[in-house]
């Protein structure tokens, strides 16, 4: 299994409390697969540098989570279809 942190950037019109949820949504494709979510950090409302779909502003979230490469593209894939999420990014981070 690969250690991977997820950075997702929701539409602001979101509740906050609807985050997590939402991301558990997302993210149960990757525990069903045998993966584990180790953290879900929702960063809040933040201005965005430039505009996405006229959107200025946007709720970030990290989430670390460790899985193999295929559920990983496949939640990635899943989130560039959904209308509320403007931005994702996946990495791999660099082990110390």
């Amino acid at each position: 299994m690969r250690h991977y942190e997820l950075m997702v950037i929701l539409e602001p019109n979101f509740e906050e409390s609807q985050v997590s949820p939402t991301l558990e949504k997302f993210l149960k494709g990757v525990k069903d697969a045998g993966g584990a979510v180790d953290k879900i950090d929702v960063w809040g409302k933040r201005r965005l540098s430039y505009e996405i779909e006229k959107n200025s502003e946007g709720i970030y979230a990290v989430v670390d989570l460790q899985s193999e490469p295929a559920p990983v593209a496949e939640l990635e894939r899943q989130m560039r279809l959904n209308e509320s999420v403007l931005r994702t990014k996946v990495l791999r981070p660099e082990l110390r």
